[in-house]
């Protein structure tokens, strides 16, 4: 299987659960060139992790981080955040 194929509708963002353990959540991403993943709060700390593709993650704090291929960043718990997609963009979300 691969990431890209998870994501069948053509939707700007798609967010699908990949895996699911007791602890904790794997979701895959995909953001289209141009869209926006609206900004949001986690209440647990996550791994942001770029499979393909260009995004800017942003938070509340002034955090910018250019994800390109294998590119990954924290996201703090209880702070807002965003992700824009430069270009088609797959993402995996751990938490």
């Amino acid at each position: 299987m691969n990431v890209k194929s998870i994501h069948t509708e053509e939707k700007p963002v798609s967010a699908k659960k990949i895996f699911s353990t007791t602890d904790g959540n794997v979701t895959a991403l995909q953001i289209t060139a141009g869209n926006v993943l609206k900004e949001h709060i986690t209440t647990v700390p996550a791994l942001l992790i770029c499979i393909n593709g260009n995004a800017i993650f942003k938070n509340e704090n002034g955090v910018t981080e250019n994800l390109l291929s294998g590119d990954m960043v924290n996201i703090e718990s209880n702070v807002k955040h965003w992700v824009e997609a430069i270009i088609d963009t797959q993402l995996i979300l751990i938490k």
